[in-house]
């Protein structure tokens, strides 16, 4: 598959020395880096006539370069954070997911033309594929409420639809000075709105910098009354779109994400998205007369100007990998940004947890319960428990291994790269509505194209891979001829067994009904990893009276590739089964049974039988994109999916330490021991 217009790699350019006189360039290890990658060298010193020299946006240290630019005869590289910057404001200490680089001028500076403006006036803007992906960054940047700093607070109050809203911006701010406003071009357009909506109520939004105390606006606490309220709630400005009837602004890029969610701001100053007929301009520039498509503006402004920077890889990408970091990244903020006590957690899971859930404030753990619930209650942390302890009825958030969740066994305690946060209920309990049955019903109601390609992708990279939940070695066998039919043993006292499979709760029953349904098919059974270890109860004696063969320490992945059907009470292996095209029986009611895909024998709810049938794609989204969330073990990063299927892939994953090492080793022991005591 051809590389995406608008994506650049490292290499794409010979290097140039670019020279620099302010020390953001050499003190921030990304800005550097991206710089390096996109082919230039960042130098100190007098620039030759073949060098170039680079400055920040129009910081106070520009004129340094400028002075040095036309003094030496250089040539100027002007560079500016992104419109998809990072979780944080910049001077919050937060890195940048990518860097605006322009050989011509500035995006917000109307003076003279930036590369970006180049762009939205000459470049064809009409190809279908880049058009498409404008039109998914769009709605993904909506659904996820992606801004340029994405870290909101879930628990700010939105205000009642039916507002105008008016956008402040941080004094003094380069866009705002380039197009020649100050406070009173705000007032003055806090006047006009006024005046074009005389019985409406204005809220008066204030700049993130600002509601964090790190610089001020231009708008004060007096200029909010009568129907005037200063807002500074720390909410994703698309969720303030949704609830707004007209948008005003000077310069700000709310203004380009109100044209996102399908506004018609009204502009004071002359940012890069005025003056191409999806606004209007108080001050319209003369010479943008071209009329764009908020798809064509989205092409430009997001695919095809900025570099965008894969932190994951150490490389250059495209859009769509940056909106996959920031809705992992964003997801994971919002999240935990209260903090979490978690209750009656192993310490061998304790530092996996705190990797997960500890940023920005650590996890605190309580072995006890009660006192576990008076720490949330006192700190305004959540409270969290694996799901396997909790009580069905507990107002509790429920942690669980996720479904792409190691190279090796829990039982031998591997730390998980995935864990699923579950707030109404858990996967594996059909008792109650979980948060991923919501998800599959949403997603069966319909995918977005780019979701559903998605899915579709991330199957196929499994699928290609051969990776599995565990991904385990091993070697497969010759497997006898006919019609194979795959029985996958469980663990027989685990919480999906014991809540899921209410009739069927033996390996040896599974077994004995396989063989009994289909006399004349080749049965395979294959123990659980887990059991095969002596760390969990599942053995089946003789299983030769019904399988044709064992498949002792074999890998799952590539064996369904080999197999007729599945049969199985609730495990995991039926859905990676029909990722892999195989009908799969069910005995019990796995979160995967019930929507059409399966043929089930087991109690299935009710609730799932009725409403719109998910597509495999739709399954695969809801169970391995939105429902887990995902932890790089390389960079500690919260991360998407597909890093996780790449880092399985590559085997690009630390080994587990020595002591964890040794502590399952005991665990085996004593259960092995504890086995042939029951015996």
């Amino acid at each position: 598959m051809g590389q995406p217009e608008g994506q650049v790699t490292a290499g794409s350019e010979i290097s140039r020395r670019l020279f620099v006189y302010n020390g953001g360039f050499l003190f921030q290890r990304r800005v550097r880096r991206i710089l390096q990658l996109a082919g230039y060298q960042i130098s100190l010193g007098r620039p030759g006539p073949d060098d170039l020299v680079g400055i920040w946006g129009a910081s106070p240290t520009a004129q340094r370069g400028i002075a040095v630019a036309e003094s030496r005869g250089a040539p100027l590289v002007r560079i500016e954070d992104p419109f998809l910057r990072s979780l944080h404001p910049g001077r919050a200490g937060d890195a940048p997911l990518g860097l605006l680089i322009d050989r011509t001028g500035l995006h917000f500076d109307p003076t003279q033309p930036s590369d970006l403006e180049t762009l939205l006036a000459t470049h064809t803007l009409d190809d279908h594929a880049l058009l498409n992906r404008a039109r998914h960054a769009m709605a993904r940047m909506q659904a996820a409420r992606l801004s340029k700093y994405s870290a909101h607070d879930p628990d700010t109050v939105l205000p009642e639809p039916g507002y105008v809203l008016v956008v402040d911006q941080v004094r003094g701010d380069a866009s705002v000075t380039a197009s020649k406003a100050d406070r009173n071009r705000f007032l003055e357009m806090l006047f006009v709105a006024r005046e074009e909506h005389p019985n409406a109520r204005i809220l008066l939004k204030t700049h993130p910098e600002t509601a964090r105390g790190l610089r001020p606006g231009y708008f004060r606490e007096g200029d909010g009354d009568g129907n005037v309220t200063l807002f500074d709630g720390k909410i994703a400005p698309f969720a303030l779109l949704e609830g707004a009837t007209a948008v005003y602004t000077v310069s700000s890029q709310m203004g380009f994400e109100a044209i996102i969610a399908g506004h018609r701001p009204r502009v004071f100053g002359q940012p890069f998205y005025s003056g191409w007929g999806l606004s209007d301009d108080e001050n319209p520039v003369a010479r943008r007369q071209r009329k764009l498509t908020r798809a064509q503006l989205v092409a430009a402004a997001l695919i095809l100007y900025p570099t965008w920077y894969d932190p994951y890889h150490d490389r250059l990408c495209a859009l769509e990998q940056v909106l996959d970091t920031l809705e992992a990244r964003a997801r994971a903020w919002s999240e935990d940004c209260r903090g979490w006590v978690a209750r009656d957690m192993r310490l061998w899971k304790r530092p996996a947890i705190q990797g997960f859930f500890g940023t920005p404030r650590g996890v605190v753990f309580k072995n006890d319960g009660a006192a576990a619930h008076r720490r949330a209650l006192s700190s305004g942390r959540r409270l969290m428990g694996w799901a396997s302890k909790a009580d069905p009825a507990e107002d509790i958030v429920r942690i669980e291994d996720g479904f792409l969740r190691s190279r090796g066994l829990g039982a031998e305690l591997v730390p998980p790269l995935s864990l699923v946060v579950d707030k109404t209920g858990i996967y594996y309990d059909p008792a109650r509505t979980s948060d991923l049955e919501t998800m599959i019903r949403q997603s069966a109601a319909g995918l977005r194209p780019d979701e559903s390609e998605r899915a579709e992708r991330l199957m196929a990279r499994l699928i290609g891979e051969n990776l599995s939940k565990y991904n385990l070695s091993g070697d497969l066998p010759v497997l006898p001829t006919g019609r194979r039919i795959l029985v996958p043993g469980q663990v027989e006292d685990d919480a999906s067994i014991l809540r899921g499979s209410p009739d069927i709760r033996s390996n040896t029953a599974l077994l004995e009904q396989a063989r009994t349904a289909n006399p004349d098919a080749v049965i395979l059974w294959k123990p659980h990893p887990d059991v095969e270890a002596g760390l969990r109860k599942g053995r089946v004696e003789d299983p030769g009276r019904w399988a044709d063969a064992t498949l002792s320490h074999v890998p799952i992945a590539p064996l369904l590739s080999q197999v007729d059907e599945v049969w199985t009470l609730t495990s995991l292996a039926g859905f990676e089964a029909l990722l892999r095209g195989c009908k799969v029986t069910t005995l019990g009611a796995p979160f995967y049974a019930g929507w059409g895909l399966t043929r089930d024998l087991g109690p299935v709810p009710e609730r799932r039988l009725a409403g719109p049938r998910p597509d495999l794609n739709a399954l695969v989204h809801a169970t391995l994109i939105r429902y887990p969330r995902y932890r790089d073990p390389v960079t500690g990063l919260a991360c998407p999916a597909e890093v996780i299927v790449e880092r399985l892939a590559a085997q690009d994953i630390p080994r587990t330490g020595a002591a964890l090492r040794i502590v399952s080793k005991v665990q085996g022991l004593l259960a092995s021991q504890a086995h042939l005591w029951r015996r």
